[in-house]
């Protein structure tokens, strides 16, 4: 027999999808009537135009299904501002838990001395080398392997990891916590979420290093991470050195191609982790070569970048990848312009890679 305490028990296991937690914690489910095998109630979510609702439609019919009703009738409504900012608070709260006594609270918990989640900045001497390719294929590729992975895009001024992943949902935000839009098990925080139309930013040094600590004090990442990976605009400037400051903990990869005057101009960004105290993961020689239909190689770029650069920084190269444009239609459910199928070749190069990753920083599979 159906009853409301069963009914909430079913719906215990139903999550909200973004932030990863049961729908009966949240408050969600109200006026639960039940008449023989027919059940019905409100699910109110976080927002009017939560872009999930079909997703928590599925899964709460699917539960009580599973239950035993036979039909399922299901309204919608949208929590108050008073309810969304008790929410807000909620989904914070964890971060005055996680200061040490007589300490300040760190500005998220996965800054805390006690976090697991391994911070990764990606980055290079020049743009135009493939950082931000590397980031979003490695980033996935983590995923692919079963850990929980985020991504920041912090390069502001040319921010593009929304379009190299087809993402054109915004992020939602409850009060005064966003949260980051998820795609390819990827959770993804970027500029470009706030700016309209590829329109320009023009801001100065200080203002990049409050949006950087924004995404840390107002973004709910939901369960602790295993990797963050962080998209730095090239070179040595002000976003580096925030990142540097505020996560001093944070690994690197530098980013370059083959040719000589990139792996230079690269080794700039390793010094200043190196003189920061960053361990440096390895180097990435992108572009590394073209494969001709006859299965020779010319070395577009040049060669030898990559391993002269992670000579100089006596690291290792992690990896170099070819120039090769993946190969998704954008008719495909999961299309994206930049990441690579795991089959493909480059799709296996950047598994190979992730598993060195994964294993350098020896964080434990999900």
């Amino acid at each position: 027999m159906l009853t409301k305490e069963n009914v909430l028990a079913a719906l215990r296991d139903v999550k909200d999808p973004e932030i990863n937690r049961s729908l009966v914690e949240l408050n969600m489910i109200r006026d639960i009537h039940i008449e023989g095998t027919t059940v019905s109630l409100t699910v109110v979510l976080t927002i009017s135009g939560c872009p999930l609702k079909a997703k928590i439609e599925d899964d709460v019919i699917a539960a009580l299904r599973e239950l035993g009703a036979e039909e399922v009738r299901l309204q919608f409504g949208a929590m108050t501002d008073e309810e969304r900012a008790a929410l807000s608070a909620q989904l914070r709260g964890g971060q005055a838990q996680n200061a040490a006594p007589g300490q300040a609270a760190p500005l998220n918990p996965i800054l805390g001395e006690d976090s697991h989640t391994s911070f990764i900045a990606i980055t290079s001497g020049k743009g135009g080398v493939g950082k931000s390719t590397v980031t979003v294929n490695l980033a996935v590729s983590l995923a692919r392997l079963g850990y929980s992975v985020g991504i920041i895009d912090a390069d502001i001024y040319g921010f593009s990891v929304p379009d190299m992943m087809n993402i054109d949902q915004r992020p939602t935000v409850i009060g005064q916590t966003i949260l980051p839009v998820e795609r390819h098990k990827v959770k993804v925080m970027s500029m470009g979420f706030f700016v309209e139309d590829n329109s320009p930013v023009i801001w100065r040094g200080p203002m990049l290093g409050k949006m950087l600590r924004n995404f840390f004090t107002e973004v709910h990442w939901g369960e602790e991470l295993d990797f963050l990976l962080l998209d730095l605009p090239p070179g040595t400037g002000d976003m580096a050195l925030d990142v540097h400051t505020m996560i001093p903990q944070s690994k690197e990869i530098i980013v370059t191609t083959p040719h000589p005057t990139a792996s230079f101009v690269a080794a700039r960004a390793g010094a200043m982790a190196k003189r920061t105290g960053h361990e440096i993961l390895g180097v990435v020689e992108n572009m590394a070569w073209y494969e001709a239909k006859d299965g020779s190689k010319e070395y577009v770029f040049g060669r030898g970048g990559g391993a002269k650069l992670a000579e100089i920084l006596a690291s290792e190269l992690l990896a170099q990848i070819p120039l090769g444009q993946p190969e998704n239609h954008p008719s495909e459910a999961d299309y994206t312009p930049s990441i690579y199928k795991q089959e493909s070749q480059i799709g296996q190069i950047y598994m190979d890679m992730a598993k060195q990753v994964a294993k350098k920083c020896e964080t434990p599979t999900a």
